[in-house]
């Protein structure tokens, strides 16, 4: 079997897996997850998932066969090195049943980064599973590298970040603002603005516009003491008119205060 990455990418959900065992520890924080949202968002993509993992070569290799079936667009950070404890080349070249091979377009960017410095521990870098395509990299040109419509980049996000959205410009451009979404939201306050109170409401939205997303969000004060309830749905702009209005009638029905949220 040779792994490869389609021509045209096809997946519409995004996923992020982030690795590190020191972002577990506690001692780096992860910069990733905030970043690829935003990226995403600017484009008029969300991310669907985000997972943490260590750098454990099994683990990410039972997690990858799984990822690599589900038939998403998932960006993988960090663990693509080449020192004992970076696994996650290894892990993707056992998940997909292939040998890692030094690509030619890789060798031909390290060449260009170490000139005569060039060493085989260096051109490790270069080795990725069978039929993987290389990721561009501007900050030091040592490329991270793609199969599968997964796209594995380093953990630095000064590498890393602007590798996901060369990713997104040259992939998924077709994608990108093609159903613009708008967000609507009532602040629901008084002894009655209860998510439990309005379970019913919510179930009742979720199942007539199955197309939005319903959120509900309590807000506390310092000392625990309730605000407001945050209630409101996302979408196409003509359903989430008819899902707020549905929403602000039954919720004046019941006798709840409410304004519209900023």
């Amino acid at each position: 079997m040779t792994a490869s990455v389609s021509q045209t990418a096809q997946a519409t959900r995004f996923g992020a897996l982030i690795i590190g065992d020191e972002i577990l520890s506690g001692k780096r924080q992860d910069k990733h997850f905030a970043k690829v949202a935003e990226l995403l968002g600017a484009r008029g993509l969300q991310l669907s998932w985000a997972h943490y993992m260590g750098d454990d070569r099994a683990q990410l290799t039972e997690f990858l066969k799984r990822s690599f079936a589900g038939g998403e667009a998932v960006f993988s950070f960090g663990g693509i090195g080449n020192t004992p404890d970076d696994h996650t080349r290894q892990a993707a070249a056992a998940a997909l049943g292939e040998e890692l091979v030094l690509s030619s377009e890789a060798e031909a960017e390290i060449r260009v980064r170490f000139g005569d410095d060039i060493t085989p521990q260096r051109l490790l870098l270069g080795t990725f599973p069978a039929g993987s395509r290389i990721i561009p990299n501007p900050f030091n040109r040592i490329p991270g590298f793609m199969v599968k419509e997964h796209y594995f980049v380093p953990g630095f996000p000064q590498m890393a970040h602007p590798m996901v959205e060369w990713v997104l410009d040259t992939f998924y451009a077709h994608l990108f603002n093609r159903a613009p979404k708008v967000e609507k939201a009532f602040l629901l306050t008084g002894d009655r603005a209860y998510e439990s109170a309005l379970l019913d409401l919510m179930e009742r939205i979720v199942a007539e516009y199955p197309e939005l997303r319903l959120f509900s969000l309590p807000s506390l004060t310092q000392d625990g003491v309730r605000r407001h309830l945050e209630l409101g749905v996302e979408g196409q702009p003509e359903q989430v008119e008819r899902a707020m209005a549905e929403i602000q009638g039954e919720v004046e029905r019941r006798g709840i205060t409410w304004v519209w949220r900023d």
